[in-house]
């Protein structure tokens, strides 16, 4: 079988911050910004890959969600506990730095983990972990 990853999907409760983060803090190109019913679907993905999105959508608006679900999603991406995402670089100080300057919150310098990556983690504007590894 010959499958790829096409795009996965990332909440967000900010549409312009969540843009911003994406394309100014990790350089990703917006490919789609589509509204519907007053909301907003962001697909964006690292340049010269298009082959790989990420959408960033609005929280809890998948059909059959109850209101108290969404209401824990909302909660939980307050805290940070909803979602994620791991990427990969070769230059994991330069892109450390790069993130940072743009006042992403981080959550953990770049470190030697203990089983055997090399790797540093910041927060999206929605709270979603966003895990970086150096690809040696």
């Amino acid at each position: 079988m010959d499958i790829t990853i096409h795009s996965s999907f990332l909440p967000h409760d900010d549409a312009e911050a969540a843009l911003a983060f994406y394309r100014d803090a990790l350089g990703f190109e917006l490919r789609k910004d589509v509204g519907y019913n007053g909301l907003r679907w962001l697909t964006v993905g690292p340049i010269g890959q298009p082959g790989t999105s990420i959408v960033l959508h609005p929280p809890a608006v998948d059909p059959g969600i109850t209101e108290d679900e969404r209401r824990t999603i909302v909660e939980m991406m307050a805290k940070g506990t909803y979602a994620s995402l791991l990427l990969a670089t070769e230059d994991l100080d330069g892109t450390f730095e790069r993130v940072q300057a743009t006042d992403a919150e981080v959550v953990q310098e770049p470190t030697d983990q203990p089983y055997g990556v090399r790797d540093c983690a910041f927060r999206d504007p929605a709270g979603n972990m966003v895990r970086i590894q150096e690809v040696r």
